[in-house]
């Protein structure tokens, strides 16, 4: 039975946004190379996808995001059942609520004042507000902190999108924009995020049978993007998949050298007619049941916290899958709010308030990795595809 989808993916601009906002208008300034300048007033953002906070949040939400694309009411109302499942509340909120809590105490524990505030994307509290907040507040350059490791169109360039617009929409003529900003470097690679992951593979690994535990398949999953956006190189000419195989290379080296493990893909949108990375991992699991495994361990070190896609994808369906093909199953968490992934973070942003220079690899201008939106037809908006569940 075909499941309940719409295509809200976020790699798709909205008609009534301009793809070179971000360009024109200095969303994310180039990394400086110089130390803050003393006495100026800074601030950390924590910037995210945004989900709802209720049952009557859900169908506003996902208006919101397929706002302009012409999703038919039905194919809304059935992807709005997943969050009513869970209480019609996104995780994502309070996992981002609780990781600006670690973030606070770890700046704390360091001498740091800089406050940390939060902006959505999709829901409250929106970026633009958050973004007027901070200039009412008084501050004057805003480091930013997005929710994804890695680079692509959706989870980084977009992001410097969502920072133009916000500083767009709090222009002044005493200050144009609001607070300059830029983007933290993408953190896969970061010792923290590696090790929080390594840890997380460590304690699933150790939930099932002893005996099964040596001989399990190790699977590292992600978001599935569109081929041609994950064609689009970093500014160190590695692409997503490319980082992605990189960070869960550096995770199975400190659980279990040397052993073999496959990067797949999960949370596919969009219509069948658009080719996405593949193999999704429901048909990865019953492949490894054919070729006679009889365990395996997922590993999402493409996210960044246990938020809805992460549970319903993971948790519920392949799980499920697995139950089907008679693997045993045990799935990883993601960082969450680790000590060490959060240290690394307060790492990154001394770095950068220090002047250190651009970390190879990870640094890029908000003109990166720019894909056009797909153009979907009334056909195509109706067709299969999976939702952006956050």
């Amino acid at each position: 039975m075909p499941r309940a989808t719409v295509d809200i993916t976020p790699e798709g601009q909205r008609p009534d946004e301009d793809p070179s906002l971000a360009v024109r208008n200095n969303g994310g300034a180039p990394p400086s190379t110089e130390p803050a300048p003393a006495g100026r007033r800074e601030a950390l953002l924590l910037l995210s996808f945004g989900g709802p906070e209720g049952h009557d949040d859900v169908m506003p939400f996902l208006e919101n995001v397929t706002r302009g694309r012409g999703i038919p009411r039905e194919r809304l109302e059935e992807v709005a059942e997943h969050y009513h499942h869970f209480g019609g509340v996104s995780p994502i909120n309070d996992q981002n609520k609780a990781l600006i809590a670690a973030l606070e105490k770890e700046l704390s524990a360091a001498g740091s004042d800089l406050p940390v505030y939060w902006g959505n994307r999709n829901w409250a509290p929106y970026v633009e507000d958050t973004w007027a907040r901070m200039a009412e507040d008084g501050i004057e350059h805003v480091y930013v902190l997005a929710t994804s490791a890695y680079a692509s169109f959706s989870g980084c360039r977009q992001y410097h999108e969502d920072i133009a617009r916000a500083r767009v929409a709090t222009a002044s003529p005493a200050r144009p924009g609001g607070p300059t900003a830029e983007k933290l470097p993408h953190y896969y690679d970061t010792p923290g995020f590696v090790q929080a992951n390594a840890d997380a593979l460590a304690a699933a690994l150790a939930t099932l049978p002893a005996e099964l535990r040596d001989g399990a398949r190790l699977v590292a999953t992600a978001h599935s993007i569109p081929d041609t956006m994950a064609a689009v190189a970093g500014p160190d000419g590695h692409a997503y998949e490319a980082e992605l195989m990189a960070a869960a290379e550096r995770v199975v080296a400190q659980v279990a050298p040397d052993r073999p493990f496959d990067l797949v893909w999960q949370s596919r949108s969009g219509p069948p007619s658009v080719p996405w990375l593949e193999p999704d991992v429901n048909d990865h699991l019953r492949v490894l049941a054919q070729a006679g495994e009889t365990a395996v361990v997922l590993f999402p070190v493409g996210f960044v916290s246990d938020h809805l896609e992460v549970i319903w994808d993971l948790d519920n369906e392949a799980k499920q899958t697995a139950e089907e093909v008679g693997l045993a199953f045990a799935r990883a968490a993601t960082a969450g709010t680790h000590p060490a992934f959060v240290e690394s973070m307060r790492g990154l942003l001394e770095e950068r308030r220090a002047g250190g220079l651009p970390r190879l690899g990870t640094d890029c201008p908000a003109s990166c990795c720019f894909v056009q939106s797909h153009r979907r037809s009334p056909a195509d908006t109706a067709a299969n595809g999976r939702p952006q569940l956050s």
